[in-house]
């Protein structure tokens, strides 16, 4: 059976060896012992013995504190910065989540914030500006990115009071308690079939721009679109990607004005597609499994996997277009766990490797052979399996969560528990992991000035 290791989950995303091959772990303190469904949760028995060793260690910090006025002050300031009232607007680490909705059968958003804080995923993007979402989203210390669907940019391409009324109706209502940290106009627009939205992309984003920069939003929130890797005429090997000659007219004003604002260059990067359309190339390499690797005779760069390559062919795609500098940033990756027959790859397996080999290529917190200082970051797709997209069975099937909230497969993520005691556990967590930091930062403090 796929997934029976147990993993922690890191504080961005990074993973911890697995502890036990069961799903629950015993934990015994003196003459009581629990399971408990998930690692690293406080449990309701340790409650006196905490308490007693915070009561009196705090009980001496504040008798020392009271011989040392200043210090009593520099106690106070750290108990408020470490019990979260203050947050920080960031990408956090390098992993993401694409949030997708349609499906007629997943949890309500306020469940998907309770599974999402549970497994420290902090990054997420969804694909419109619902507000029920949004509303969920409130004090909740997520980041969460926007999209602007594609039917709305030929209206906002020509009409700046549009994407005023839309920024103020969409995002501004819910800041700052949500913290909407992006708006991805358009997805997939460039490199496809629909030549007149190509055309009004890069209009519709400076006046979403201009909108978010008169309501002085820009340096909390950054405008950007994703791509799709048919804008590119080749992406192998990497060091001779360019983009297509029909899209170039497009791409380099948008990629000029984009220089100016610092947004990064958002592609989607799928070795699984490029696997299902070629099963000739090694499955290993596409999957970050121990390979020979490939060989760019070019730039003299060698691959071990095939997401790496795929980043790289960006990068050398803006090199060659004049925008060297630009960061590339990955908006969607992912690999479907089921899929029609003639869908190449399409197992739960696969799909359990890919996704837990790129969590652990993404904790290493490294860039790629061609931009080994520019830390790679992704969105990963999906959340959730949804069943009402339409296409081939593959698109149903991205999920790293079912729709009910338990995993799809074991990557180190926990699912959702419905029963009101595991909501317990988890806020218990979260309020004893706040004061508890704030205990150590103080004593260090006290160290440190006596």
């Amino acid at each position: 059976m796929v997934g029976e290791e147990t993993w922690s989950v890191g504080d961005e995303g990074g993973l911890s060896p697995p502890t036990s091959p069961s799903s629950s772990i015993p934990i015994r303190l003196e003459s009581s012992s629990f399971k408990v469904s998930s690692p690293g949760v406080f449990l309701p028995g340790f409650w006196s013995d905490i308490f007693r060793s915070f009561r009196l260690a705090m009980e001496f910090l504040l008798l020392s504190a009271l011989h040392h006025h200043r210090l009593f002050l520099l106690l106070l300031v750290l108990f408020v910065f470490s019990s979260g009232t203050l947050k920080v607007n960031a990408f956090t680490g390098t992993f993401g989540i694409n949030y997708g909705r349609i499906a007629d059968n997943l949890p309500a958003p306020e469940s998907v914030v309770t599974l999402l804080k549970a497994n420290r995923i902090k990054n997420v993007r969804i694909y419109d500006a619902n507000h029920d979402v949004l509303k969920a989203f409130s004090k909740s210390g997520l980041e969460i990115v926007v999209g602007l669907p594609n039917e709305y940019l030929k209206d906002m391409s020509v009409n700046e009071d549009s994407a005023m009324t839309w920024i103020k109706e969409n995002v501004q209502t819910f800041l700052p308690d949500t913290h909407i940290v992006g708006i991805a106009v358009g997805n997939e627009i460039l490199g496809g079939s629909d030549s007149e939205l190509a055309e009004v992309l890069l209009p519709a984003v400076k006046n979403v721009y201009n909108a978010i920069s008169r309501l002085q939003l820009t340096g909390t929130i950054q405008v950007w679109t994703p791509h799709s890797e048919a804008v590119f005429a080749s992406s192998f090997p990497p060091s001779s990607c360019t983009f297509r000659d029909d899209v170039i007219q497009y791409m380099k004003p948008l990629l000029a004005f984009f220089s100016t604002t610092g947004a990064p260059f958002y592609v989607n990067a799928y070795p699984f597609l490029a696997y299902k359309s070629d099963p000739n190339i090694n499955i290993n390499y596409a999957l970050f499994k121990s390979n020979a690797g490939v060989q760019d005779g070019k730039s003299n760069l060698h691959y071990d996997n095939m997401f790496d390559a795929q980043i790289d062919a960006a990068y050398f795609a803006l090199e060659a277009a004049g925008y060297g500098d630009m960061e590339v940033r990955i908006s969607e990756t992912g690999w479907a766990s089921k899929g029609d027959a003639d869908e190449a790859g399409t197992t739960l397996e696969n799909a359990r490797t890919y996704n837990f080999n790129l969590r652990k290529r993404l904790a290493k917190k490294k860039g790629t052979p061609y931009r080994p200082k520019r830390v790679v970051k992704a969105y990963i797709f999906a959340l959730f399996n949804e069943d009402s997209k339409p296409g081939p069975t593959s698109e149903r099937n991205f999920g790293l969560f079912k729709p009910d909230g338990s995993i799809s497969y074991n990557i180190g993520f926990t699912g959702l528990k419905p029963s009101s005691a595991s909501s317990s556990l988890l806020s218990l967590k979260s309020w004893t992991a706040s004061y508890l930091g704030a205990l150590l930062a103080s004593a260090l403090v006290l160290l440190l000035v006596l």
